[in-house]
């Protein structure tokens, strides 16, 4: 775990689930007296993709390999950019349109750091967690999107 300035561990939660995502729970996690900034960002299910109409997205992970690499993005942010708290949450299985299928909240003692380490996290994620998705589109068919394998560019 990484030390934060002042001493004090970061609080760092990470977390792959079929369960739907509770934005409170995760503000919760990261909040303390000390932090002036919390932020949440929450990515949804859209209903389109590519000009097609999007009926549903199914998320497949091998929960422990993914959790691992969800931590580790974590306590990197934390390091890096100061952070008090992290809390992030991935989903898994059959969302549809408008679903919440990524959480991240975090806590700092400055805005800035916040918004530096929340868009680095979702960054980060999108690179390189392994969860996979397959898009089920208005018209019957169904296509496994791109993704960029663990530790590639994008």
């Amino acid at each position: 775990m990484t030390v934060r300035a002042g001493g004090s561990s970061p609080r760092v939660e990470a977390v792959i689930s079929a369960a739907p995502i509770d934005a409170a729970a995760l503000v919760r996690n990261v909040s303390g007296p000390g932090e002036g900034a919390v932020l949440l960002f929450l990515g949804t299910v859209r209903d389109h993709n590519r000009d097609r109409r999007v009926e549903r997205l199914d998320y497949e992970a091998f929960a422990p390999m993914a959790r691992k690499e969800l931590v580790a993005i974590c306590q990197e942010a934390a390091g890096s950019f100061d952070l008090a708290g992290v809390s992030a949450v991935h989903r898994t299985g059959r969302l549809v349109p408008g679903e919440a299928s990524l959480g991240v909240a975090v806590a700092a003692a400055h805005r800035d750091a916040a918004y530096r380490g929340s868009r680095w996290i979702v960054e980060e994620i999108k690179r390189r967690l392994p969860v996979w998705k397959r898009e089920a589109y208005a018209d019957g068919t169904e296509a496994w999107l791109d993704g960029h394998p663990a530790g590639s560019a994008p």
